[in-house]
């Protein structure tokens, strides 16, 4: 196996990153074009998710052409020793209404996982970074989660299945939470909430039914920050999930969420 230069990738990370950013900016605002259902009626995309993509993977195809990418629009492509897994508009309901809380999560992984990761808020302007053996940032500036020793005070971020039935049981898990922590917030995309862990904006982010391309980059980036990710293991209907809390409080929120 060659050597990995990891700040090599995460460079073409946020390259990619980047000009995603400026294809999202470009349509924000508009009215929709394109926009048609995929899972479920509820659960859509769009032309402005194509483009981004399309201009995530011509990076990608110039900068690293021997690599496999997968993406949420464009599927898997390519084979090689590294993959790269591209969500180009995680928080695409809240795009196409209108809300400013929307990301690109570009992350380049390995067998043994995911070596860098960027997610960009192209409305906020903040860019979250961090490879594999380097320290989280923002904007150039290192981050660090929460410590939070008791949940009781933590705020907790969650999202919700685009399945009725499995937001029907999703609304059972907020029963149990709701009177053990601070509160609960439910913003729309993945990837920022849990870069918004690793700066300790939230306390802690738990979710079912994610694929890699919304938890790639995110879950490297909280990890590098010092929270524990741990796996919510698929439960009869409910599709696997990921969490992820400061230490001290990791044991309970997973007994509570996964109903231990």
């Amino acid at each position: 196996m060659s050597e990995i230069d990891e700040q090599a990738l995460l460079e073409v990370a946020r390259e990619a990153a980047e000009v995603a950013a400026v294809e999202l900016r470009t349509r924000f605002g508009e009215s929709a074009r394109g926009v048609r259902a995929k899972t479920t009626p509820t659960d859509l995309v769009s032309d402005a998710d194509v483009a981004a993509e399309s201009a995530i993977r011509a990076v990608l195809a110039e900068r690293r052409p021997g690599d496999a990418v997968v993406g949420e629009e464009g599927g898997a492509t390519g084979g090689g020793e590294l993959r790269w897994v591209v969500d180009p508009l995680d928080g695409t309901i809240n795009f196409l209404f209108g809300i400013p809380a929307f990301a690109v999560s570009v992350a380049c992984e390995n067998a043994a996982g995911t070596l860098a990761g960027v997610v960009l808020d192209p409305i906020g302007g903040e860019c979250f970074t961090a490879t594999r053996s380097s320290e989280p940032c923002v904007n150039g500036e290192p981050i660090h989660g929460s410590e939070r020793d008791e949940l009781a005070m933590a705020m907790v971020a969650t999202g919700f299945s685009y399945n009725a039935g499995v937001r029907a049981r999703q609304a059972e898990v907020l029963t149990r939470l709701l009177p053990r922590v601070r509160d609960i917030r439910r913003f729309g995309s993945a990837a920022l909430d849990l870069c918004w862990c690793a700066c300790g904006r939230f306390d802690a982010y738990y979710e079912r039914g994610l694929h890699a391309w919304d938890i790639a980059a995110g879950a490297l980036i909280a990890q590098r920050a010092g929270l524990a990710v741990r796996t919510l293991p698929a439960a009869g209907e409910d599709p696997a999930g990921l969490l992820a809390a400061p230490r001290p409080v990791v044991d309970e929120l997973y007994a509570l969420v996964v109903g231990a």
